[in-house]
């Protein structure tokens, strides 16, 4: 079981990044929950990923989040797969606009399903779970337990 400090760190990663992400293999789905400008942070960092010149061999790879199962990474095909979200450079800056396009016009308690417009072949879809503002990704962890007052 993991101590209080870790908790304490992984409840701050989550804030930091965010959003809160959920891989399922059964439904094939990656999903990202968090609020407008949580989500965001995500087209953000798929930005920052093109944008940084080492990224540009395929295989270069990103990964976030406290559990760092999330990896973005150059690849010539985009897709969404078990193992990473994935594309040139170019498709993944498209990526970052497919998300803003969403978002902004995406009400709290919606779901957008993203996966034809990127890359229709893909074995897996990205869903963004979009909450009210001021919603912490961390309480979407159930691997944490509650948070204390103190």
């Amino acid at each position: 079981m993991p101590s209080e400090a870790t908790n304490r760190a992984t409840r701050s990663m989550w804030r930091e990044l965010g959003f809160f992400y959920l891989r399922d293999d059964r439904t094939k789905v990656w999903t990202l929950a968090g609020s407008r400008e949580g989500l965001l942070r995500f087209r953000d960092a798929l930005l920052s990923y093109v944008a940084d010149p080492r990224n540009t061999m395929k295989s270069e790879h990103e990964h976030y989040g406290p559990y760092m199962y999330l990896k973005v990474m150059t690849w010539p095909e985009a897709a969404f797969d078990e193992h990473a979200i994935r594309g040139s450079l170019a498709d993944l800056a498209r990526l970052a606009r497919i998300i803003e396009s969403k978002v902004v016009v995406a009400l709290p308690g919606s779901s957008v399903r993203i996966r034809e417009e990127f890359a229709a072949d893909s074995p897996y879809s990205l869903v963004l779970d979009v909450h009210e503002d001021g919603f912490d990704p961390a309480s979407a962890d159930t691997a944490l337990p509650p948070e204390t007052a103190g």
